[in-house]
């Protein structure tokens, strides 16, 4: 059966800084904290939540991508996969655009 994406769009808390993270308001569902953009090893593919790595994923840089604009690059710490994720600007917990553009550009 197929997963809802609105299913997806749930708060959680933060695996690297224990934050409470809300879920996303600005019709997108959030995949890493806005406090410390840390993220967690869930998708093979983005969104198929098929990973069975389950890791922390750690912010290593910036992409900026034809009509997503700009994306935070995690790296899983135990497999080394490499994701970039959407921006959160809007809604009730925007990411922290400090530490976003204290990243280094890929």
């Amino acid at each position: 059966m197929a997963r809802s994406r609105r299913a997806e769009n749930t708060g959680f808390v933060c695996v690297h800084c224990a934050a409470d993270v809300p879920a996303n308001t600005d019709g997108h569902y959030r995949n890493h904290c806005p406090v410390c953009l840390w993220s967690l090893h869930v998708d093979d593919l983005p969104g198929d939540r098929a990973s069975d790595c389950r890791q922390p994923m750690q912010p290593i840089g910036l992409v900026e991508k034809s009509g997503k604009g700009w994306q935070v690059v995690h790296r899983c710490t135990a497999c080394g996969h490499r994701q970039p994720n959407r921006l959160v600007r809007d809604g009730d917990a925007p990411d922290d655009l400090d530490l976003v553009l204290s990243l280094p550009w890929l």
